[in-house]
């Protein structure tokens, strides 16, 4: 075994031998570690290479081992592809695309389930009528709930992409709320007529949104259309035997399967 060498990878610290770093000369590491190429130094006098220091596990390990071992719920397969092709380790390229045609494959039969809810809450504010005049209101305001599983991680990626929530004047993708690559609760609430923008925020109300029709959620029956939209496009269909499809906009319970 040689000495040890630390690396400095964007502000993460690794600590390896020359060998593992020089396993595959062609590469970059390889060059670098073999004095082909310069390195630079931290204040440390570690070597340091401003990349992506979280992915360079994935890399350090492949280096060790020539086998690519990712978690099950791995999300950053993109990142990954672009600092191997950085690094210019061919057989880890390899390796990636192969593993990016066995989850294409994996994706292709899906199933999506959403369960939705929906409660009346009385909601209390002040309304502003003049300067330092204030009047207490209270109003009915519909909550709504959608629990959401899907089989394939990207359609739920995908329907990050276009449904945001509205909060405090921003909007920001569902894709933040999510439970884990399959699972997502979404929890907003419709508009309410004479509600000062402020108390949204200040009572932790969400809107729910969809881009870049710019439609706002404002009922049940507007979240399924648009989710179906979403969802057949990405090849979903309508599971005919649960709901009944003449009694599909009624169900609180709702399942789609994609067959490719």
């Amino acid at each position: 075994m040689s000495e040890p060498i630390t690396l400095n990878v964007g502000g993460k610290l690794y600590t390896t031998s020359l060998s593992t770093l020089t396993s595959f000369p062609d590469s970059m590491l390889g060059a670098m570690f073999s004095g082909k190429m310069p390195t630079k130094r931290d204040g440390q006098g570690n070597c340091f290479i401003d990349r992506d220091g979280k992915v360079f596990r994935y890399i350090l390990n492949f280096l060790r081992t020539s086998h690519l071992d990712l978690p099950e719920d791995f999300q950053e397969m993109g990142l990954l592809r672009r600092e191997a092709d950085f690094y210019q380790v061919q057989p880890l390229i390899e390796a990636l695309q192969e593993k990016e045609v066995e989850l294409s494959k994996a994706e292709k039969n899906a199933m999506l389930n959403i369960t939705l809810d929906q409660r009346i809450q009385m909601v209390h504010f002040t309304v502003r009528e003049a300067p330092q005049i204030y009047s207490l209101s209270s109003s009915n305001m519909e909550v709504f709930s959608a629990h959401i599983f899907s089989t394939s991680s990207l359609f739920l990626k995908l329907l990050g992409s276009k449904v945001f929530y509205c909060f405090n004047g921003n909007l920001s993708s569902i894709s933040s709320y999510l439970e884990d690559p399959y699972h997502v609760t979404l929890d907003w609430v419709a508009s309410v007529e004479g509600l000062p923008e402020e108390e949204y925020t200040r009572q932790n109300l969400k809107r729910l949104w969809v881009l870049p029709s710019k439609k706002q959620i404002n009922s049940f029956q507007m979240f399924v259309e648009e989710v179906l939209k979403i969802a057949m496009s990405d090849g979903f269909c309508v599971d005919s035997s649960h709901p009944h499809s003449s009694d599909f906009m009624n169900n609180k319970i709702i399942r789609l399967i994609r067959y490719k």
